[in-house]
């Protein structure tokens, strides 16, 4: 059975370091969650090993750069005296498009993404003269859904385009409703026998990275693994993403996955299936 938790605050002095994930955590895509806001803040004060302190990572699949990131928390009301630094899948995406040098990329996905684009110093080709898509979302999540690209991306699969997804998120929250993500045109992508590389959750290179930045920010701490608590709404990224790093994990229960109602049986059959099991959950992280 896992544990329903009424607040974040018995664990507090479990863990050293939190990974938190943002969009279903920190914020719904409209506004900041003042409950997250205060959690981060007591950790970072009063949390960690003694009541000393903990540390606070967010771990992000949002395409774009750590600090194209930060100026969006800023937007929704995420103050950064929450946190101690931000890791993106737009950071991990970095390195796979430096493992295309000197190919063209074509750029799919919404203006606001454009920060990783100008990080990697691309300049974005048509498609019919790319040798590699760089996806980051539809260009219009709001009216759009995957059925809008299956013409387009069969046209790029029989050239054998390779693609880069920066956010393998499937769907997120958006205030009340669900926008699709990245994730879902790189899953179609891989059905019509594309070949996908991904950036983020679950995949490992987004831990291992947000591990060299916590060593980069704190040099004189030594973290142990084993204190470092991940925390998420996402079943298929947050969960799965930390038990193949090997962190323990802590569930919030978000529109992602879960409505109105949620209790104790509501969430063991929400994983009775999943072997990425969370140590605890929460209604709402706080």
């Amino acid at each position: 059975m896992i544990p329903l938790l009424n607040s974040v605050s018995s664990l507090s002095q479990t863990y050293d370091v939190w990974f938190c994930d943002i969009w279903g955590v920190m914020h719904n895509g409209e506004t900041a969650f003042q409950s997250s806001i205060d959690a981060c803040h007591e950790f970072r004060e009063k949390g960690g090993a003694d009541g000393i302190g903990g540390r606070v990572i967010l771990l992000t699949n949002a395409p774009r750069p750590d600090f194209s990131v930060a100026e969006q928390l800023e937007g929704f009301g995420v103050p950064a005296s929450c946190y101690d630094g931000i890791v993106s899948s737009g950071d991990v995406s970095q390195h796979l498009i430096r493992s295309f040098e000197g190919k063209q990329f074509y750029h799919l996905g919404p203006s606001r993404d454009l920060p990783v684009i100008e990080t990697a110093g691309l300049n974005p080709v048509p498609l019919e003269q790319a040798d590699v898509i760089l996806l980051t979302g539809l260009f219009d999540d709001e009216t759009e859904g995957p059925e809008d690209y299956r013409e387009m991306l069969t046209g790029a699969q029989k050239r054998k385009l390779p693609m880069i997804c920066a956010n393998p998120d499937l769907q997120v929250e958006r205030g009340a409703r669900l926008v699709y993500c990245a994730g879902i045109l790189g899953q179609l992508y891989e059905e019509l026998g594309g070949e996908v590389l991904y950036a983020g959750k679950p995949y490992l290179p987004v831990y291992e990275l947000a591990q060299k930045r916590l060593k980069e920010l704190f040099p004189e701490n030594n973290y142990d693994p084993s204190r470092i608590l991940c925390i998420g709404d996402g079943m298929k990224t947050d969960m799965p993403g930390a038990l193949n790093a090997g962190f323990d994990a802590l569930f919030v229960a978000s529109g992602l996955h879960v409505g109105a109602e949620f209790d104790q049986a509501f969430l063991d059959g929400l994983f009775v299936d999943f072997d990425a099991k969370p140590i605890g959950a929460l209604r709402q992280f706080g």
